[in-house]
């Protein structure tokens, strides 16, 4: 049952490698000329990012052991379509979760356009809308629509595996920004030290 979760599990943490080589905008201009370096980073970018989510889909839908939270036991098949069923709770969950998390991955990728979103590379660092809030919108989306899915699916391996995703994800994002700091330099240093990585400030 678990073997298609371990393989896109696997995948997950494979694609890690490229997307740092990705980002390496720099570097990879250096080695092989600007034009060059500039196409090899989209493909790597388009490579790892979309490996990244399909892996990511896979560990939602491959085969596992279903949850239902303990004290509401008794309530598992309020909600049933097309065969599937989920308990009530866990779809509120879910709703609630998934709804944040496609908000703000939404409103990330319309502000810095889907090009951008694919090939992580970008000609101005963003400051408003979605990205005063936080940094990196659409992997703090990707997170929250991480545990709903799990709980739509009552994805028990899915949803313990969440700790490792939150790892991947920020190394993800510190490599992206050690790598625009690079390529900014203090106009980025100064975004950071106003808007948090994943956190929203709750501001007066």
């Amino acid at each position: 049952m678990a073997f298609w979760f371990f393989i896109c599990v696997f995948g997950l943490i494979t694609v890690v490698p490229v997307h740092f080589l990705s980002v390496e905008h720099l570097k990879l201009q250096i080695r092989y000329g600007k034009k060059k370096g500039t196409e090899i980073g989209k493909i790597l970018g388009l490579i790892s990012g979309w490996g990244f989510f399909l892996f990511w889909m896979g560990i939602w839908i491959s085969p596992q052991p279903r949850f239902v939270l303990p004290f509401f036991q008794n309530i598992t098949n309020l909600i049933s379509l097309v065969g599937f069923s989920t308990p009530l709770l866990n779809l509120s969950i879910s709703i609630l979760l998934v709804s944040l998390g496609a908000w703000f991955g939404i409103k990330g990728v319309k502000q810095t356009t889907l090009k951008v979103a694919e090939t992580h590379r970008t000609e101005k660092i963003v400051t408003t809308g979605v990205y005063s809030l936080v940094r990196h919108p659409q992997y703090f989306g990707g997170l929250w629509a991480h545990v709903g899915v799990s709980f739509l699916l009552s994805a028990c391996y899915s949803l313990l595996v969440t700790p490792l995703v939150v790892i991947l994800v920020y190394l993800v994002s510190k490599k992206e920004e050690d790598e625009l700091i690079r390529e900014f330099g203090n106009e980025y240093k100064e975004y950071m030290k106003k808007v948090p990585m994943f956190i929203p400030r709750i501001r007066h």
